[in-house]
């Protein structure tokens, strides 16, 4: 009898052994999933943040510049954000550059930029505006919306002129600004997204 006690014995205690170790494992994957979760959540946070901050820092002068020549100050912003990834490529957050303008001159730099070129997209080397704020850097981009290029003058007045900002967010690919062939299209998802069109008011 004592031995069958024992048996028996040992094989509760196995049991428990393998219950508890399951138990400990269920916990620790349960526990790493939602470590896991709570950090993707707190990327998110912080990207959103950076997002919405960023938007702030630009809207003003973007308003001011719609106000005085009636560049969309949407189309600005979403100029700004698609151009310099949110203020965070290197033209944008050492030289202040938000829109890959082109310089030359000592108040320029030269760096890597992507073109699509021949139905791709190429890294060309090109030579681009220095300034020393945002603020100035929006400023530049509307004088180029009313002065046009060195080869015509009238290059952004479709821009200028459009009565929406979809209107605006065509002319500006049709006038060539970008060689992205979804360049319009962009323009106006990001304004759609993040509700842009509000500091047109």
């Amino acid at each position: 009898m004592s031995r069958k006690r024992k048996s028996h014995k040992k094989g509760r205690n196995l049991g428990l052994a393998v219950l508890a170790i399951l138990v400990i494992f269920m916990g620790v994957y349960v526990g790493h999933h939602f470590y896991v979760r709570y950090q993707q959540e707190q990327i998110i946070k912080k990207e959103q943040n950076s997002k919405r901050l960023f938007i702030q820092a630009i809207a003003p002068e973007a308003q001011a510049m719609q106000k005085q020549y009636h560049v969309y100050a949407s189309i600005t912003m979403a100029q700004a954000i698609l151009e310099s990834d949110w203020g965070s490529s290197k033209l944008a957050a050492d030289y202040h550059n938000l829109f890959g303008i082109k310089g030359e001159g000592a108040n320029s730099k030269v760096l890597s930029t992507k073109e699509y070129t021949n139905g791709k997209w190429v890294v060309i080397k090109g030579r681009f505006r220095v300034y020393d704020s945002w603020a100035d850097s929006i400023k530049d981009h509307t004088r180029l919306m009313i002065k046009g290029t060195a080869y015509n003058q009238q290059n952004y007045q479709e821009v200028i002129n459009a009565t929406d900002y979809q209107t605006a967010a065509k002319a500006l690919q049709k006038a060539g600004y970008a060689t992205d062939p979804d360049y319009a299209q962009k323009l106006i998802n990001v304004i759609k997204t993040y509700n842009l069109d509000q500091y047109d008011r």
